[in-house]
C-alpha cells in the first residue's frame, strides 16, 4: 500500500474527492503525520478533485438543465424545494454547500439552473473548496496523529479506518442535511 500511495496518492485522492469527498480526503489526510501526504497538496488535490466534480454538476444545470427536468416531472418535484431554498438562502448556501453533505450534486445543479454566471459561481466554489478541504484535512490530520495512524497501520486495518471515517462523515452530514432539510420544509 505504501508504494501504491507513493505513486498514486494525489491522484487518487483527487479521484476520490471527485467521487465521495469527505472520505476521501479524511484518509489521505489522516496519513500526514505519518505518511506519504504533506499537508498543503492533501489539501490542494482535495480541492481540485471536488472543484472539478463542482462544475460538472453547475454546467449540467446551466447548459441543460431545464430541459433535462422537464422530461422527468417526479425529479423535477424533488428539485423544487431545494430551489426554493436556494433562493431564499442563496448567498449562506453559496458559502456553505460544500458542508451538506448529501446535497453535493444536487446544490451546483441547482446553482446552474438558478441562473448564477460562471464567473460569480467560481468565486464561490474557489472560497468555499478550499475553506471545505482545508477545515477537513485539518480534521484528518489530527484524528491520524490521535490515532498515531500509519500507512502500515492504515493496510492492516483498511475497512476499519474507511468504515470509521465514512460513518464518521456520515453522522456530520446526516446531521447537518437534518437541520436543512427542517428548514426547507419550514
Amino acid at each position: 500500500m505504501e508504494s501504491f500511495l507513493e505513486q498514486y496518492g494525489y491522484v487518487a485522492l483527487i479521484v476520490g474527492t471527485f467521487l465521495e469527498g469527505e472520505t476521501a480526503i479524511l484518509v489521505a489526510s489522516s496519513l500526514i503525520a505519518h505518511g506519504p501526504f504533506q499537508f498543503p497538496p492533501t489539501v490542494l488535490a482535495a480541492f481540485c478533485g471536488s472543484f472539478v466534480s463542482d462544475w460538472i454538476y453547475y454546467l449540467i444545470g446551466r447548459l441543460n438543465g431545464k430541459y433535462f427536468l422537464a422530461k422527468r416531472p417526479k425529479l423535477a418535484a424533488k428539485v423544487e424545494p431545494v430551489t426554493r431554498f436556494f433562493h431564499q438562502h442563496k448567498l449562506q448556501i453559496l458559502f456553505s454547500y460544500r458542508f451538506l453533505y448529501g446535497f453535493r450534486v444536487i446544490i451546483p445543479l441547482v446553482v446552474g439552473l438558478s441562473g448564477i454566471r460562471p464567473a460569480s459561481y467560481l468565486f464561490y466554489s474557489i472560497v468555499t473548496g478550499l475553506l471545505w478541504a482545508t477545515l477537513v484535512s485539518t480534521t484528518g490530520y489530527w484524528i491520524g496523529r490521535l490515532l498515531n495512524l500509519q500507512a502500515q497501520v492504515f493496510e492492516q486495518n483498511f475497512i476499519y479506518i474507511v468504515l470509521g471515517f465514512a460513518l464518521f462523515g456520515l453522522v456530520i452530514g446526516y446531521t447537518i442535511r437534518k437541520v436543512a432539510m427542517r428548514k426547507m420544509e419550514a
